[in-house]
């Protein structure tokens, strides 16, 4: 094994041939590492969570992060970790022609799909009241702008409609049925608030539909199979692993805190072998030699 070529990017292609084989389950990502341990899970995509971007830097999720901190993130995912990456591009950061450097950004960082929503700028978490919607056309502008934006016709454009919890449910169909029309790959329906309004989503929008099963939001979370016997062909956790992160790391601290040594709950820790293995330590350590070698040098073993 080598981590300098086996750690190469599958990309949009690889995406588009897992949702023609069966339903893709999305584990939320939200850093290298974290792609690495979904990776080893046997996972075969990842999702990069915009609330998860903001939340790492201690932001809530109102638009307070940019394209060029996204792309970052979603850069240094890719560059390690051989899954497609489906990213949140929030609103695409703006206006069409922001929507526009959006793809090409995040094409270029080695992303396999975006989703962009019809939320009005300041856009706020899906799963929150307060939430305003552009009117249907502007949103039809963009999707159209993002297709005719992508370089490779495998990267996946994602149009999310956040009508349920402003305009109704029929409008949020409606909606997501032009978006279809206007060239979204897929439709992401956000927050809908029962078992039934996902059923009646599989009837009447003839999409590619993809469903967020976040915790602590207004939809039931519906498993796996419950999905794919609906009509679902994608499904996301996106903080699921961020918030179980976030509850150990505080335990932990005020662990540390109080007892002054973390001899008690050593075993609640992730050791170094493990680590090293995660990170593939031992495989960097090969390939120096390897190129040390190939340059007519000797490294000690």
């Amino acid at each position: 094994m080598s981590i300098l070529r086996d750690n190469v990017n599958k990309g949009p292609h690889n995406l588009r041939e897992q949702l023609e084989k069966e339903f893709v389950v999305v584990p939320g990502v939200f850093n290298g590492i974290t792609a690495l341990l979904a990776e080893q899970a046997g996972y075969k995509s990842i999702y990069l969570s915009g609330s998860g971007v903001a939340g790492v830097m201690g932001l809530p999720d109102l638009s307070m992060t940019t394209l060029s901190e996204v792309a970052e993130e979603a850069h240094r995912i890719t560059a390690v970790s051989s899954l497609p990456l489906i990213v949140d591009a929030d609103t695409g950061f703006g206006e069409t022609m922001n929507v526009v450097r959006t793809v090409k950004e995040l094409e270029h960082a080695g992303v396999s799909a975006i989703h962009i929503e019809d939320q009005v700028l300041p856009k706020r978490c899906g799963h929150l009241s307060g939430k305003k919607v552009v009117e249907k056309e502007d949103m039809i502008r963009k999707i159209k702008a993002a297709v005719g934006a992508r370089k490779n016709d495998d990267f996946m454009i994602i149009a999310r409609t956040d009508a349920r919890a402003v305009t109704g449910i029929e409008d949020a169909i409606s909606r997501s049925q032009e978006y279809h029309e206007a060239g979204a790959d897929m439709i992401f329906t956000e927050a809908l608030q029962a078992k039934d309004e996902f059923q009646r989503f599989a009837r009447e929008v003839k999409a590619p539909l993809m469903a967020n099963m976040t915790e602590f939001g207004k939809s039931p979370l519906l498993s796996v199979n419950e999905l794919r016997e609906i009509g679902y062909k994608l499904v996301i956790f996106p903080l699921t692993a961020f918030r179980a992160t976030l509850l150990t790391v505080r335990d932990i601290y005020r662990n540390l805190a109080e007892e002054g040594t973390q001899r008690d709950f050593i075993d609640r820790l992730m050791s170094r072998k493990e680590y090293y293995e995660v990170i593939g330590y031992e495989e960097y350590e090969k390939d120096d030699q390897d190129i040390f070698r190939s340059s007519g040098g000797m490294k000690n073993e």
